[in-house]
């Protein structure tokens, strides 16, 4: 247990040093639209779709804790949002796959905004 959290915590770092790169270094946001974000987001979602095909075909799935969990992780946590859509979709589930993807969208952003509503309020 302690070495794959270490193998998560490991890949999260460098995840997330990459996730800063990406982010500021190359995408800078021009005119207020987010496409460090953007980018990162679209990044990591492809990068998770080459490595759970990959990883699985080549009986490599030990190393899912750090490269999927840890690196795409701290990379960006929407690629195993695509993941999880797609597989519901792939199992005959678009339904299921529909309500997931509007859920997540819309529920985290309300939750964003009552927690700045909470924020304000507690600061004011």
């Amino acid at each position: 247990m302690i070495p794959t959290v270490f193998h998560v915590a490991l890949g999260g770092a460098i995840g997330a040093a990459a996730r800063y790169g990406v982010g500021v270094a190359l995408f800078r946001p021009t005119g207020g639209f987010p496409f460090g974000v953007l980018a990162v987001n679209i990044i990591g979602s492809f990068l998770m779709g080459l490595l759970v095909v990959y990883l699985g075909q080549k009986m490599l799935t030990h190393l899912n804790p750090l490269l999927m969990t840890g690196v795409l992780g701290g990379f960006t946590t929407f690629s195993a949002f695509s993941l999880e859509a797609y597989t519901l979709f792939e199992r005959g589930e678009a339904g299921l796959a529909a309500l997931y993807v509007a859920l997540s969208v819309i529920l985290s952003i309300a939750a964003l905004v009552l927690g700045v509503f909470i924020m304000r309020g507690v600061l004011a």
